[in-house]
């Protein structure tokens, strides 16, 4: 063979074609042997320590691991190195055994255990059977159990395991929604002289009027004011029945076999009806529709009281006195609350600051229960000059304040016969030269968690405290 020969390409490519796989063609020729392919599946016995075997066989051969024990795929496995019996394969689908040492089986048909003993058999057969375990030698655990334990064995819940329970949300009530009306709008429409024909009949000049009480202008125009509510109403027939103008009720319209119509009372203000009438008071039948446009809420409790506008002053000169300066609060529910807690606690009476809502506002006589009208007061006037007032009747101004170095407890006795409380805005609090002219400052000693209190529940714990203190004194 000449070099030419040697060195071309096509005879390259022939020669490695034509040799074994794997192999050289150089040695392909030294072993005598020819480049054909073996039929498939033909194959030369498995021999161990033949050194002509081919690499590329791919029969499973045998190793060993050591000098006098075999190691190979058809025997198991163990943890310590020693041969753990045999393991039978076979259709693929079949279980293996297996040995974990040479004194226990260990199988897939046994149960386990934590502490590594024999807890039992344990039974295969349908998937869906429920199967057995047991963690130590006397207490079953089963699938049903709940933490490892059945529910009626469970222990009892430690001190840090206890539930945690939370507060329903309660339910708001409809009722204490309020309607917010567009005053000005209002007040124009009570006051147009002419208004559309279609709604002349349901407006007619008397309801107008009353319309105008359900703006602050028109109640300080006209000096009256509305009380809605069964409750309400009777406070006021009870104890004020010489401001109390006229009854407006919603009447149910019903209609006899000739056609006949007639406004009835319903049944649940029959009772304050004739209360009203025995006292001679005009009693004015409306519509449903009617009562809720006079009404600053929602769901209306069918009877309001329109009322003349009137307070008594408080007695400053009085020897034993508890008073309440009101600094703008501007939330009718806290006035109302405020008045409700200083005639529980026997206060002499409230002072309303400019800036705070007026005492006559629906809301603040709904949230007083009607009995706002008990406690003496004063509105609009001008804290400082109050003040300067009260010093001349001998009072001790307290004045409540977020950094306040004292409680009230902690002032002399002396000072507290006759005191004035200053409460402040919602947000904001007291008007810091209010407190500066203020005799005492005082804090409410609370948990420093929260940074203050709603202005009506520090005004119901002051009032509280200064009861039990002047009767001490007493």
């Amino acid at each position: 063979m000449t070099d030419e020969n040697t060195n071309s390409p096509k005879r390259i490519v022939r020669k490695t074609f034509e040799g074994k796989f794997g192999m050289s063609a150089e040695r392909s020729e030294r072993q005598g042997e020819k480049s054909e392919r073996k039929p498939f599946g033909a194959k030369k016995p498995f021999e161990r320590n033949d050194e002509a075997q081919p690499e590329e066989r791919r029969e499973r051969r045998s190793f060993r691991r050591d000098g006098d024990r075999p190691f190979n795929r058809e025997r198991s496995f163990s943890r310590d190195g020693e041969n753990a019996g045999e393991r039978s394969f076979g259709d693929r689908g079949e279980r293996r055994s297996f040995r974990r040492d040479e004194g226990r089986p260990s199988n897939r048909e046994r149960s386990f255990s934590r502490d590594g003993e024999n807890a039992g058999e344990r039974s295969f057969g349908d998937r869906g059977d429920r199967r057995s375990f047991r963690r130590n030698g006397d207490r079953p655990f089963n699938r049903d159990s709940r933490r490892g334990r059945g529910f009626e064995k469970r222990r009892p819940f430690e001190e840090d395991q206890r539930p945690i329970f939370h507060q329903r949300p309660e339910a708001k009530k409809i009722g204490d929604e309020e309607i917010v009306r567009d005053e000005d709008a209002v007040l124009n429409f009570a006051d147009a002289p002419e208004i559309a024909p279609e709604t002349a009949e349901s407006n007619p000049p008397w309801f107008r009027r009353l319309l105008a009480l359900t703006t602050e202008k028109g109640r300080d125009r006209e000096g009256k004011f509305l009380a809605e509510g069964v409750r309400v109403v009777e406070e006021i027939l009870t104890n004020h029945i010489d401001i109390v103008l006229e009854v407006l009720v919603a009447g149910i319209k019903k209609a006899d076999e000739n056609g006949a119509e007639w406004t009835e009372t319903p049944a649940n203000l029959k009772a304050t009806v004739e209360k009203a009438e025995k006292a001679k008071i005009k009693i004015n039948i409306i519509t449903e529709d009617q009562l809720k446009r006079l009404s600053s809420t929602v769901t209306p409790q069918g009877i309001i009281a329109v009322c003349r506008s009137a307070s008594t002053k408080p007695n400053y000169e009085s020897s034993r006195s508890i008073l309440t300066l009101v600094d703008a609060v501007q939330d009718p529910g806290n006035l109302g609350a405020i008045f409700r807690t200083s005639l529980g606690f026997n206060s002499s009476g409230i002072v309303i600051g400019k800036g705070s809502v007026n005492p006559f506002n629906p809301k603040v006589v709904r949230g007083s229960s009607g009995t706002f009208l008990r406690v003496p007061f004063e509105k609009d006037r001008d804290l400082i000059e109050v003040i300067n007032e009260l010093h001349r009747y001998g009072y001790t101004i307290i004045a409540t304040d977020l950094h306040g170095k004292q409680s009230l407890a902690e002032i002399e006795s002396r000072k507290l016969r006759k005191v004035a409380f200053l409460v402040g805005n919602e947000g904001a609090g007291t008007d810091q030269h209010l407190i500066d002219i203020s005799d005492e400052s005082v804090k409410i000693p609370m948990s420093s968690s929260l940074e203050s209190l709603n202005v009506s529940v520090a005004h119901g714990i002051l009032s509280y405290e200064m009861a039990k203190i002047q009767k001490d004194l007493a």
